[in-house]
């Protein structure tokens, strides 16, 4: 096999200069409005020499609006006499889908955080993911990528890590969760891992932590604080911003199994039965579907697994078969 093409994409800063430095990582792309244009995906790097390096994300899924927020003022407000080592922020990864208000790239229909590693002849989705694997991840000790339910679910706000084979790697994780101080902190289980931001960063051994903080397609600003606060409490942790961590209660969930989620059978009006954070019981109806074709059709009742407390639901109100329907973790 020959080597790997370099990446089409070139920051318009100098990485590994001390000081904040805001631009640009540019992605050559033709199209009909613009034949010698480019995706320039905004990116702030905040240098105050050697120490460990903290990489910052948002907008993986471009309708997930907490990370944003929360990075776009911090890469305006960090100041690098206060940092010791480096912040490498990028508000919207997938800057496309960010700007469209999708999840996923409006150029390539591509999901960002299923396509690593990505591939640097690929499609623009697979290109800023090869970046991300070759280029910015290898400079990271920690990981912090936001998320929230974008426009068809809704979550409890909380930060989570995987649970990892290599258990090590795994209590770093997990302290840098409860470092974060969100209401709730998760041991999560992906649905499909395969080609997540999150598994690339773990198999290179980063400490990788994550958010669901809300959802419905907009942010609140419960969200927003409790971003903000991890943020700061997560540099503090990795000891690139001094001072004390401000610790709040956080409540530990866990999800153990495929039995944590529930998902729709049929397309319809959907009823959720139990508000978010609420508690659930085995065989509990958790939603209903309501047929919309016709009157005096029975609604599809959807039946929990397992006792717990819900976690996520669907958020539209309409609902087709296959969506998610909720999410019950327990208290771990």
């Amino acid at each position: 096999m020959g080597a790997m093409k370099p990446s089409p994409i070139s920051p318009t800063i100098d990485l590994d200069k001390n000081g904040a430095q805001h631009g640009h990582l540019r992605l050559p792309y033709s199209r009909d409005d613009s034949a010698w244009g480019s995706v320039m995906i905004p990116i702030a790097v905040v240098r105050n020499g050697d120490g460990p390096t903290a990489l910052l994300t948002g907008g993986n899924h471009g309708d997930e609006y907490e990370g944003p927020l929360a990075l776009f003022d911090l890469a305006r407000t960090l100041d690098a006499e206060d940092v010791g080592g480096t912040v490498i922020i990028v508000p919207a990864m997938n800057y496309p889908a960010f700007r469209a208000a999708t999840r996923t790239s409006p150029i390539d229909g591509g999901n960002l955080n299923r396509a690593f590693p990505g591939k640097p002849d690929g499609t623009v989705t697979e290109k800023i993911a090869d970046y991300f694997q070759r280029e910015l991840l290898p400079r990271a000790d920690l990981v912090l990528d936001f998320h929230s339910g974008g426009k068809t679910l809704d979550f409890i706000p909380f930060c989570a890590a995987h649970i990892l084979p290599d258990q090590a790697l795994s209590a770093r994780a997990f302290a840098a969760v409860e470092a974060f101080a969100a209401p709730w902190s998760m041991k999560m289980l992906e649905i499909d891992a395969v080609g997540m931001y999150d598994t690339a960063a773990e198999e290179m051994g980063k400490v990788f932590v994550t958010t669901e903080l809300g959802g419905g397609g907009t942010a609140t600003a419960a969200t927003v604080r409790i971003a903000r606060r991890g943020i700061t409490n997560v540099l503090k942790h990795a000891s690139i911003l001094a001072g004390e961590i401000d610790r709040r209660p956080t409540r530990w969930l866990d999800m153990p199994s495929g039995d944590c989620f529930c998902f729709a059978e049929e397309d319809g009006l959907f009823e959720t039965m139990v508000d978010l954070g609420g508690t659930v019981r085995h065989d509990q109806v958790v939603a209903r579907i309501h047929p919309i074709g016709r009157t005096g059709v029975a609604p599809q009742e959807i039946r929990a697994k397992m006792d717990g407390i819900l976690t996520a639901r669907h958020f539209p109100g309409l609902v087709k078969a296959g969506d998610c329907a909720s999410v019950i973790a327990v208290a771990g």
